[in-house]
């Protein structure tokens, strides 16, 4: 079967732009929103409703749509599958009453806790931009995530718990526009963490972390022609690109993308829900690039403290040492005055002397004198 050549091929369900304009025209309060728009979002829009372009599976209510564990659980188990490299299968979703700022929320396309069927746990995270000082935020939730399970199986089991009941918590973090650090690699997108001994002693430390870059990703896919290499790449691709020739490959070569696409299409057929999403997604756009901004700026700011620190620490140590050397100078100063005056004191004593042996001197040629 020929490969489609758009979107609307594929997806017939996809509405015109006349339709849709005729959809926001007849209702006031769509109109309203459309007309606060600025004009390239309002292609953006478009765009995406007519298949123009693909949607931005990133967005939190497409997101949401298809990779619900409640709506489609296989398919989150099948994306984890692939991200951890070992089959896993998604039992239930936990409460996710974890200690994160609330302004660190608002960067987060995803956040969810799900336990698989042998116990383990994963904290799964889709992050719009990403955060300054990543591992150290990522080791914090972890152990905050180790220490409830901790609390649910001691509550649950009671005398019977024991260490041994504690499984593996899994971290997975996805950044659209990944943090500075990571581009230091500019062909890696995925990276594990897990901690192990400079010794090759073996211990069982139960967390680890997966940070999958989806920004290098997707230069990296570009940089060699568009190829999908494996299933994980098909799930990377999904999610981040939204070029139609792009999404046309995923479906021909992994067709069991087509109902995940056909999904987000119906939710698309519905223009006042759809304006909704794209609004808030702008919403949050511009809040995350404040944010992010005003991060850098604080990051910024605590570096010059840092350095205006350090230069006031070297001043300090110069002038002590300046203070030091005038000190000895000073002192220098005072042992040569003491010398000049002991000079002074000779220099007397010799003259006296030299006036007495002149005196003496002339006493005795006197006396020759006389005789």
């Amino acid at each position: 079967m020929p490969m489609a050549k758009n979107l609307k091929d594929c997806f017939p369900m996809l509405q015109s732009r006349e339709e849709v304009l005729k959809r926001i025209d007849g209702d006031k309060s769509l109109r309203e929103t459309y007309q606060s728009w600025k004009e390239g979002e309002r292609e953006a829009f478009f765009d995406m409703c007519t298949g123009a372009r693909g949607v931005k599976m990133l967005y939190d209510g497409f997101f949401k749509e298809v990779m619900s564990p409640e709506y489609a659980p296989q398919r989150l188990s099948d994306f984890l599958s692939v991200v951890l490299g070992a089959a896993v299968r998604v039992k239930n979703v936990l409460p996710n009453d974890t200690t994160r700022l609330t302004d660190e929320s608002s960067l987060l396309v995803l956040d969810i806790v799900v336990e698989f069927e042998d116990g383990r746990i994963a904290n799964v995270e889709v992050q719009k931009i990403g955060y300054l000082f990543p591992g150290e935020r990522s080791a914090c939730y972890s152990a905050d995530l180790l220490l409830r399970q901790y609390k649910r199986l001691r509550d649950e089991r009671k005398k019977q718990f024991s260490y041994r009941d504690i499984r593996t918590v899994y971290t997975i973090v996805l950044f659209e526009h990944s943090p500075e650090e990571f581009h230091a690699y500019p062909g890696v997108y995925r990276h594990c963490f897990e901690q192990t001994s400079d010794t090759g002693l073996k211990l069982k430390i139960p967390q680890k972390f997966v940070y999958i870059a989806l920004d290098i990703f997707k230069k990296k896919q570009h940089n060699e022609g568009e190829k999908i290499h494996n299933r994980l790449e098909a799930w990377l691709t999904f999610f981040c690109r939204d070029e139609p020739e792009v999404i046309l490959r995923l479906i021909e070569e992994y067709p069991e993308f087509k109902a995940l696409y056909e999904d987000v299409y119906a939710l698309c057929r519905n223009v006042e829900g759809l304006m909704e999403i794209f609004s808030k997604e702008l919403l949050e756009m511009d809040r995350n690039t404040v944010k992010l901004m005003i991060d850098r700026m604080q990051e910024k700011i605590n570096t010059q403290e840092e350095t205006i620190k350090e230069q006031s620490q070297t001043i300090q140590a110069k002038n002590a040492a300046l203070e030091q050397k005038n000190a000895a100078l000073e002192q220098k100063d005072v042992a040569l005055e003491q010398k000049d005056a002991e000079l002074e004191i000779a220099k007397q004593q010799m003259q006296c002397q030299a006036e007495s042996f002149e005196q003496r001197i002339a006493e005795l040629e006197r006396k020759l004198a006389e005789r």
